[in-house]
């Protein structure tokens, strides 16, 4: 599955446009990165239990875009985009959405991995 944030990418066509796909993910902070994040915020320095939150939370609602993407016959998410809202104190959204479309190389070339 080729996803990216570009509208059109170099040597590849697209063959028929299928609509807008999402995944999202909810998560709350843990008490333990509460207190750390209130140290660090006293000395300075990267909160990396929010970091690997984040990080966790990208991972998870992209696989859920993937698997919509995939289950109504797509190839390719073009022109993706994130998103973050606070729903609750202590809890965050990461949103992600893009254009489910299935392409073909042009050309003979290969299609992209998404890695």
């Amino acid at each position: 599955m080729l996803i990216t944030n570009l509208e059109i990418v170099p040597n590849i066509r697209i063959i028929k446009h299928i609509g807008l796909v999402q995944g999202s993910s909810v998560r709350s902070k843990h008490v333990g990165r509460d207190i750390m994040a209130g140290l660090k915020n006293i000395f300075g320095g990267e909160l990396q239990g929010y970091t690997e939150l984040l990080h966790e939370s990208r991972k998870e609602a992209t696989e859920r875009l993937v698997k919509q993407a995939e289950s109504i016959g797509a190839n390719a998410v073009l022109n993706v985009r994130y998103s973050t809202s606070s729903i609750a104190a202590g809890a965050a959204e990461i949103f992600v959405y893009g254009t489910a479309v299935q392409v073909e190389p042009i050309n003979d070339s290969t299609l992209p991995s998404a890695e």
